[in-house]
């Protein structure tokens, strides 16, 4: 956080007017969600102990590697006294989800990485709010985070009122669904808090009973270890041969809770130019993407959130999908391709899916 030696002197603004300013300020800069929080999470806090206690979040090791600083703003920025929370839309056509989820040919990308990375778009945008706020109260401390340090962003959202968190861990705003990225902005000014929101799952549990590897444990609580996100993103090294057919044919991610979650009929569609479906993604066959070689994977992934999981786990995952594709001479000899690849994880899932079509 920009601070100074001394207390912040921030120029005379009311603090009511100044949260409305930089609310209609957020909209300006294309956030369709804008709130304030507090910075007290302890009943959060208690939560994310058991569940790394449980050892749910599987090898993301990070998640425990600042202590109690995730829960606690002023920790992790001294100074903080609230946090200004956006939410960016990059809802699509959900029926496009669908029909390649249908398809065991084609390769399904989660709709967030379709396009471009959206944590250098939305924290070049939180930085022009953080100036626009500075041109209103002089220098102020502040610091932005998207994705990109320990923060309980979906808490930090739900109390600044942009959504709850439903049962299957995402955020949902009741007028416009759950299909949106989350940044904030710590701050040291003493600003209105919003009301947080409240929760409106009810008795739904479709996000639960469809999750197809049954990683949504309980309501509220996600074991990672089986979650496809996790296993096709974070996860390094191979993955357990009972879930593998679970996986189906996604190949980065999934997203068949919120294709369920019925307040997905309000989200509003996107059309972010830097959002747009590079590389025909939405619509490529596993077999195509499979032929890419390393230098066209680093080539077509450049400002794209795919490149953090790497090649080999890029290859791993669509061999898995070939493996639960139906048996075609293409789909065999697509992973025949790839048969002595240097890589041995890239070997030992390409060889499980040859003895899946042998069988066959």
């Amino acid at each position: 956080m920009q601070t100074a030696a001394q207390p912040p002197q921030h120029h005379a603004v009311d603090p009511a007017s100044l949260a409305l300013r930089i609310k209609a300020l957020a909209r300006e800069l294309g956030f369709q969600r804008c709130g304030i929080a507090g910075i007290d999470l302890g009943q959060d806090e208690t939560h994310l102990r058991e569940w790394l206690a449980q050892g749910l979040h599987g090898s993301m090791g990070w998640m425990s590697q600042h202590g109690d600083k995730r829960s606690r703003p002023d920790e992790l920025i001294p100074g903080t006294l609230r946090v200004i929370s956006v939410g960016f839309d990059y809802g699509r056509d959900p029926d496009e989800a669908w029909t390649t989820l249908r398809d065991p040919q084609r390769a399904y990308v989660a709709r967030y990485a379709l396009g471009r990375d959206y944590h250098k778009l939305m924290r070049q945008r939180l930085q022009k709010l953080a100036g626009r706020i500075a041109e209103l109260v002089g220098p102020f401390g502040h610091r932005v985070f998207v994705d990109s340090a320990p923060v309980l962003e979906r808490a930090l959202a739900r109390n600044a009122g942009l959504g709850w968190i439903g049962k299957h861990t995402c955020l949902i705003d009741k007028d416009g669904g759950s299909w949106f990225f989350l940044g904030e902005i710590y701050v040291d000014l003493a600003l209105p808090v919003d009301a947080p929101a409240t929760e409106h799952c009810g008795t739904c549990r479709r996000c639960i009973d469809i999750c197809p590897t049954q990683a949504i444990t309980a309501p509220y609580r996600l074991d990672a270890r089986r979650c496809i996100a996790y296993l096709t993103i974070e996860h390094e090294g191979s993955i357990d041969e009972a879930l593998r057919p679970l996986i189906g044919n996604r190949i980065f991610g999934c997203d068949d809770c919120q294709l369920v979650c019925p307040w997905n009929k309000f989200a509003k569609k996107t059309d972010e130019p830097d959002f747009r479906a590079r590389n025909d993604l939405d619509r490529a066959t596993l077999a195509e993407l499979f032929a890419w070689s390393e230098q066209e994977f680093l080539e077509r992934t450049e400002g794209s959130a795919i490149r953090r999981s790497g090649y080999a786990r890029w290859l791993r995952n669509i061999a898995v999908a070939l493996g639960n594709a139906p048996t075609s001479p293409d789909v065999v000899a697509a992973l025949q391709s790839r048969s002595e690849s240097d890589d041995p994880v890239v070997r030992e899932h390409v060889e499980w899916a040859l003895r899946r079509h042998q069988a066959s």
